[in-house]
């Protein structure tokens, strides 16, 4: 019998969280840093080899929810908690890695190297591949994920007219205008906490300039972006200072303007408009798409005209790797509605913030969105 999906994103989330490195920060700022590549820090990267630490947990969650298990399915039961366990090759690592060769292979003959055939392809979810079919696939409801990069394009209706009818549901752009930066506090619950909910400062300033302060027992984990580059730190980060690049940098410039939606037109050059659902809720999908990057969908209620969630692809080169982020909870704030609740969900983790307390203009020092020390 397979796991639940919650036990399984927690076992991937315990494991992964077992393989990283407790280590002190270095000192020293800079505009930007040199890439981290996966083999300075990892031991027995065969295949992987060039790509950067915040993408090499893209790739691993990849194979985690291709397979619908945890990372020990594959590495030693004992990495969970010895994390030198990792660099163990197993028989299914030996496996895994004929598969990539595999992929790599169909991908370069029929698909000019873009990674259209990925281990998610044929496992989807399961340890073994279907080779016959499904009457339940068939003749059963089909499944609408609206998780999709691609859909069709609605006619009649531009990306223009949902964004106007958005910042005029959360309070239009006059009031926005006049809302600069805010302090905020909460709760934040995520697989470094084991679910528990332990104290969060949020920090931002237009137009795109956020931080987030975790206070994690051993010590506070920060998620900064300060216009143009990220970084991450704490307990939890395989490096000292773990700065992102490509996919999760754009994520966290999409996550900072978000905030300060009035900047929203200007996160891509090219934009288009689909229909989907959510459950039972009836959402319009607009797509940003820039050379050199995946898209993102952003999605509003049809009936509030409210963002409720967003996706970003992260390119790896076992395949796009979904982060998907949901907003909740609006509430109103200096004029403007926000949300104070919200949830990132990755191939390998998810965490909640709710926010308690939010206080808008109020001042930021610029020094909270330096490079971290």
């Amino acid at each position: 019998m397979r796991r639940s999906n919650a036990v399984v994103s927690w076992s991937i989330a315990t494991a992964i969280l077992s393989l990283l490195t407790v280590v002190s920060l270095r000192a020293g700022q800079g505009p930007a840093d040199p890439p981290l590549v996966s083999e300075q820090y990892f031991k027995n990267i065969q295949l992987l080899k060039g790509m950067t630490v915040d993408t090499f947990f893209d790739a691993m969650g990849m194979f985690a929810a291709s397979m619908g298990n945890d990372c020990t399915f594959c590495h030693v039961k004992e990495a969970g908690f010895r994390r030198e366990a990792f660099a163990e090759a197993t028989p299914r690592i030996q496996r895994a890695r004929q598969m990539i060769v595999m992929t790599q292979g169909l991908n370069k003959q029929n698909f000019g190297g873009r990674p259209r055939v990925t281990c998610f392809t044929c496992h989807r979810g399961d340890y073994q591949p279907v080779d016959a079919p499904s009457f339940l696939i068939q003749y059963g409801v089909p499944l609408d994920d609206p998780n999709t990069i691609n859909f069709p394009t609605e006619e009649g209706i531009s990306a223009d007219q949902v964004f106007d009818r958005y910042l005029t549901a959360i309070g239009g752009r006059p009031a926005l205008a006049r809302v600069t930066s805010f302090v905020a506090k909460g709760t934040y619950a995520g697989f470094d906490t084991g679910q528990e909910e332990v104290p969060v400062e949020i920090y931002a300033k237009a137009p795109n300039q956020r931080t987030w302060i975790i206070k994690l027992p051993e010590r506070d984990s920060l998620r900064v972006f300060d216009g143009a580059n990220g970084w991450l730190t704490g307990p939890d980060i395989p490096v000292p200072i773990m700065p992102l690049a490509s996919g999760n940098l754009d994520r966290a410039r999409i996550e900072a303007t978000v905030a300060f939606p009035t900047g929203i037109t200007q996160l891509y050059p090219q934009w288009r408009v689909g229909k989907t659902s959510i459950g039972d809720r009836d959402v319009t999908i607009v797509q940003g798409t820039k050379p050199g990057l995946l898209p993102v969908n952003l999605y509003f209620d049809d009936e509030s005209g409210l963002l409720v969630r967003v996706v970003r692809w992260n390119e790896t080169s076992v395949g796009p790797v979904p982060t998907q982020i949901t907003y909740g909870d609006y509430r109103a704030v200096a004029g403007i509605q926000m949300p104070f609740t919200w949830t990132a969900t990755q191939t390998y983790m998810q965490m909640t913030i709710k926010l308690g307390e939010l206080a808008a203009n109020v001042p930021v020092d610029a020094s909270r969105f330096a490079r971290p020390r």
